[in-house]
C-alpha cells in the first residue's frame, strides 16, 4: 500500500511508525550513518500520519518536545533522512514523506492529487527504463530523478 493512502479504521498506525523507526535503525547501521535522537524524532514526526508534511510543520511539532528547535536543525535532519533513503521530498508540495521501502533501490515516482494533496508512491521499473532511455537518447545524463504526476484521486473525483 502506498504511504499516504488512508488506512482503514483497524489500521494500527503505531505499528507503522515503530516499523519505520526499526527499519531506519537497520538502514543507518548498514550505511554506517548516525541515527541521532533528533533525526529519529524528525522521522517519527514525518511518519505520524501517512501524508506529506512540511518542514515548518515538523518544526512546530518538534518544538513541543524541544525548547531549542530551529529550522536549520530540521533541514539538516531531513537532508540526512533523504540522503539515506528514509524520506522523500515532494517538490510540488514542498513537503516530505516517509519511504515505505528504503532498503530497496528505486526511482521516486509519485501521483499527487491536485485537490487534497494525497500522495501515492509508485515504483514502476518500465516507466523508469523508459525515462532513462529517452534521457540518454536526448543526450542527458541521469541525475537525482523524481517524477511527480499531478492527478485527481478517486476520493476527490467521487466528491465532485
Amino acid at each position: 500500500m502506498a504511504p499516504t493512502q488512508k488506512k482503514s479504521a483497524a489500521h494500527n498506525h503505531a505499528h507503522c511508525v515503530s516499523r519505520a523507526l526499526a527499519t531506519a535503525e537497520t538502514v543507518c547501521a548498514e550505511k554506517q550513518a548516525q541515527f541521532t535522537p533528533l533525526r529519529r524524532r524528525v522521522l517519527e514526526i514525518v511518519w505520524r500520519q501517512h501524508e506529506p508534511i512540511g518542514a515548518y510543520e515538523i518544526l512546530a511539532e518538534l518544538a513541543k518536545d524541544r525548547e531549542k528547535a530551529a529550522p536549520p536543525s530540521v533541514y539538516r535532519a531531513l537532508d540526512f533522512l533523504r540522503d539515506v533513503g528514509l524520506v522523500h521530498r515532494l517538490d510540488s508540495l514542498n513537503a516530505f514523506l516517509g519511504c515505505d521501502h528504503p532498503q530497496t533501490d528505486h526511482s521516486e515516482q509519485f501521483l499527487v492529487c491536485g485537490r487534497c494533496h494525497r500522495v501515492a508512491e509508485i515504483a514502476d521499473s518500465v516507466l523508469t527504463r523508459s525515462i532513462l532511455g529517452r534521457m540518454r537518447a536526448l543526450g542527458f545524463q541521469p541525475g537525482q530523478s523524481r517524477v511527480e504526476i499531478k492527478a485527481i484521486c478517486s476520493r476527490c473525483a467521487a466528491a465532485h
